[in-house]
């Protein structure tokens, strides 16, 4: 499930796999993760270098159960953490270096890999479909309109100013649209829900519907 930020892919992911039964896995809260350690340990997250020289000491776990997800950094709890001011701030110029997202790419192929084996998963963020799991059952693109997706993300972050948070949601999409490493995209074969007239549970419901259809027609569990 791959969308920018506010179209409602976390919540969505979350409710589809807690209805179905699947893993669940957050791969934005992986990138602030590495964001966190970076600004921790004291590293500049505008040198590209400097970033992709540490991205291999972080120790990154994530949880996979969608009623509890967690994201531990070097052992601890870092789930308030990973969603900051500072860390919001510094994630996209982390999320850019191509050693973060190869250091990553493997920790979520692993993830998704063990997850296989037990029903299947649930995975978002903004290269999934087309980069991370190419072959997954069911791929879809989240989108909603700018003034929904800040309202949205504001009210999440306990804010009122939701002309500033969409100016920043814009900011944060011509950063990850324009990337060379794994641009965010629509993926080949996804399908496209602008999710802007629409409540959580039935983007929900209608996520389902899709998973379920897939199954039918291939006679397994559906991963997306």
């Amino acid at each position: 499930m791959d969308g920018p930020s506010g179209s409602g892919k976390s919540s969505t992911a979350r409710g589809v796999a807690e209805r179905l039964g699947l893993r669940y896995l957050d791969t934005g809260a992986q990138f602030r993760a590495m964001t966190v350690w970076m600004l921790r340990h004291g590293v500049d997250v505008h040198d590209a270098d400097a970033v992709a020289a540490h991205a291999g000491e972080p120790q990154i776990v994530s949880g996979t159960d969608p009623l509890v997800p967690t994201i531990t950094l070097d052992g601890q709890d870092v789930a308030d953490a990973v969603r900051s001011e500072e860390t919001t701030a510094a994630v996209s110029p982390v999320a850019t270096v191509p050693a973060v997202r190869a250091r990553l790419l493997d920790l979520q192929r692993a993830t998704i890999s063990a997850a296989l084996g037990e029903g299947g998963i649930v995975v978002e963020g903004r290269d999934i479909g087309s980069v991370v799991w190419p072959d997954a059952d069911v791929k879809l693109y989240l989108t909603a309109d700018p003034v929904a997706r800040a309202a949205r993300r504001a009210a999440e972050n306990g804010t009122d100013s939701v002309e500033a948070t969409q100016a920043d949601l814009l900011r944060r999409d011509a950063i990850d649209s324009g990337r060379t490493a794994a641009p965010l995209v629509a993926p080949d074969g996804a399908t496209h829900l602008d999710t802007t007239p629409w409540t959580l549970d039935e983007v929900v419901d209608r996520v389902v519907e899709i998973v379920e259809q897939v199954r039918s027609a291939s006679g397994h569990r559906a991963s997306s």
